[in-house]
């Protein structure tokens, strides 16, 4: 395998970093990866995981990671809306999106807007679960389940953390918090993939399995870890990601 590509892309949103990894093969699909709050390069073990099989690209959305400032604060749907331009700047077309945390918001707006570029849709660890919707139950529930995470993702995620800035988190936090998932999962007509980890302490049991029930073509599976178990499980998703995408 070659080492990663970086390539930067001037969106009207904002400049969008992109790292792309792995060979495309023919009857697999690319994948495009959505990173959670503020935090990107914490998703690129999982990405150098998925890349042993198929072409797979990390999007950094504006105002995170190595990617520009935008003109404002987006919301759900226009960090949306920059991940449809990026594909419209790569030229991609039927691809599945794979979104992490928030970003699980982010890859099922953007499927829900443009179903002909968007083949399925992962929803790994998605939030927000209405038993912890508040704000309180949020950060205290985030809280646990960090202590369920290894020390190095708090390591990996404070650079990305402090360049984004506390604002800028708490706006994106507000956001996601109040965009409703559930709906948008129940208006996509591509297959839909939710992963849980066993020990993630922001979802409920039961959550993703009921997102899932909601998709017209729906299917869950349960891997080992805490909420960002790609960090330190990569290789956890990569088998019912593949089983998943590859038909």
């Amino acid at each position: 395998m070659t080492g990663i590509a970086t390539d930067h892309h001037d969106g009207g949103l904002g400049r969008v970093r992109s790292r792309s990894l792995g060979a495309a093969r023919a009857g697999v699909p690319e994948l495009v990866l959505i990173h959670g709050m503020t935090a990107c390069d914490y998703m690129v073990p999982g990405l150098r995981e998925l890349a042993t099989w198929t072409r797979a690209h990390l999007i950094d959305l504006p105002g995170c990671g190595g990617s520009g400032e935008p003109p404002h604060e987006l919301t759900v749907a226009e960090f949306a809306d920059a991940v449809l331009d990026w594909l419209d700047h790569r030229g991609l077309s039927r691809v599945v999106l794979v979104g992490h945390s928030s970003g699980t918001q982010v890859a099922a707006e953007a499927a829900r807007r443009r179903p002909g570029d968007v083949t399925a849709v992962v929803l790994a660890s998605p939030v927000f679960d209405p038993a912890y919707r508040r704000l309180a139950p949020v950060l205290w529930r985030w809280a646990l389940d960090l202590t369920r995470e290894p020390s190095s993702l708090e390591r990996a995620n404070r650079p990305e953390r402090k360049r984004a800035g506390l604002r800028r988190l708490l706006h994106v936090l507000h956001e996601h918090r109040h965009y409703n998932l559930p709906d948008a999962v129940a208006d996509l007509r591509v297959p839909v993939l939710v992963l849980r980890g066993r020990d993630d302490a922001l979802t409920t049991p039961g959550w993703p399995r009921r997102l899932a029930a909601l998709a017209a073509e729906g299917s869950f599976a349960e891997v080992n870890g805490p909420h960002t178990f790609n960090w330190q499980y990569p290789a956890a998703w990569s088998a019912p990601i593949r089983a998943f995408a590859v038909t």
